[in-house]
Formats: C-alpha cells, structure tokens, sequence
C-alpha cells in the first residue's frame, strides 16, 4: 500500500457512513434542551442595562446551528470542505458590549461542536460547571471601585481649596478631568470615600460651587 492510499484511507476513516436519522434527532434535541438552558442562564445573569433579547436569541440559535454544521461535515468530505471554505470567508464585524457576552458566545458554540460530534456527557457536565462557577464567581466580592466627583465651580482659582477639602474625606484623590470655561470651571475627580455625605456638604458650602455630583461606575469608564 503506496503512502497515498494510506493517507487517503486515514481521512476517509474519520466521516461517518452510519449518521441515521435517530442519531441526527438525538443531537439536535439535546443540543435545542442546552440551548434553551444557555438562553434562561444568560437571561438571569445578565443585568437589566445590558441585557439584550435579540443576541440572548442569537447565542441560543449559534448551538443548534454550529450542531448542524458538525453532523453534515461528519457525512462528507466535500461538504466538509466546502463548509471550511464557506466559514473562513465570513466576517462578523459586530462589537461585544460586554466580556460575559464572549464567554456566552464560546459556551453556546462549544455545545454545538460537542453535541454534533456525539458527545452528550461532556457537554452536559460542561454546562453544569460553568453554570456553577458563574454564580460562585459572582458571590465573590470585588474591590471597593473609585466613584467620580463631579464639581462646578463659578470661579477658576477655587481648585487648590476643592483639592484640600477631596483630600480630607477621600482616601484617594485623582482628578480625571479639568475643563475651564468663561463660566468657571468644571471638574471630575476619582475618589474612593467613606463618608460622601460629609464630602458633599464640605464642597456644597463653598461659595463658588454651584453643583457638585458623585456617581458611581462599573469600572469600565475612561476618562
């Protein structure tokens, strides 16, 4: 046998002669049962400012598409081929809002390949521990995040007492922002502060102040 039957008979041992209607119903149930699954988990992790029906669709529909494409390119090899000429033109140009949506994404696709390649348990077992480790991830606490100062001022020249009163109640003090107008000067400092109450009386009873804000953020503002 000449190296070319060999590699010939390699490829061709690997596609499936035996995909039956039954074992198409199998995947393609089990894969819609886990994509329904991915579709209610993302709908209780997600927050509400985030949150968008359309891509939670999306990212339920990727399995049963992606389980799809699996069982035909087992089947054939000029389908195989033809699907990876097909997937490597496409471009998806559409910008994730959020880095859970990525992990979403994968997870989906991931069950999709799995399911289509016949392997129920891992996908099952794949699901249940991410599920798990999204909701103990989310039990552990983060850092205590700067919040943003906000300050209008009638008169440019109050930045050193500003500074003096921020840096009495704040624990740090940065200022991300200094913007100075014929009106006077607006101001946004990162701050991390206990008492915010106290550091808003401070700031409002100063003479030139006219407004002063303090918001909080989730971590991805730049300023």
């Amino acid at each position: 046998m000449s190296t070319k039957d060999i590699i010939k008979n390699s490829v061709l041992e690997n596609f499936s002669s035996d995909l039956t209607l039954t074992r198409i119903f199998i995947a393609l149930t089990l894969t819609v049962v886990l994509a329904l699954y991915i579709f209610f988990i993302y709908r209780l992790c997600a927050t509400n400012e985030f949150y968008s029906k359309s891509f939670n669709k999306s990212v339920a529909l990727l399995s049963v598409i992606t389980a799809s494409i699996v069982l035909a390119m087992q089947s054939n090899l000029v389908i195989s081929l033809g699907m990876v000429g097909a997937l490597s033109i496409v471009r998806f140009r559409n910008a994730i809002k959020d880095s859970m949506d990525l992990v979403f994404l994968f997870w989906s696709i991931s069950v999709g390949i799995i399911c289509g390649a016949g392997l129920y348990e891992i996908a099952l077992i794949t699901s249940l521990l991410v599920t798990l480790l999204l909701f103990v991830l989310e039990l552990v606490p983060g850092p205590r995040t700067a919040k943003l100062l906000v300050i209008n001022s009638a008169d440019t020249a109050a930045f050193s007492e500003i500074e003096v009163i921020v840096k009495k109640y704040g624990r740090t003090c940065r200022v991300k922002s200094r913007n100075l107008t014929a009106q006077g000067m607006d101001l946004i400092i990162s701050v991390k502060c206990e008492k915010e109450t106290d550091l808003l009386d401070a700031l409002h009873a100063l003479p030139h102040v006219t407004s002063v804000s303090i918001l909080s953020h989730d971590g991805e503002t730049r300023l």
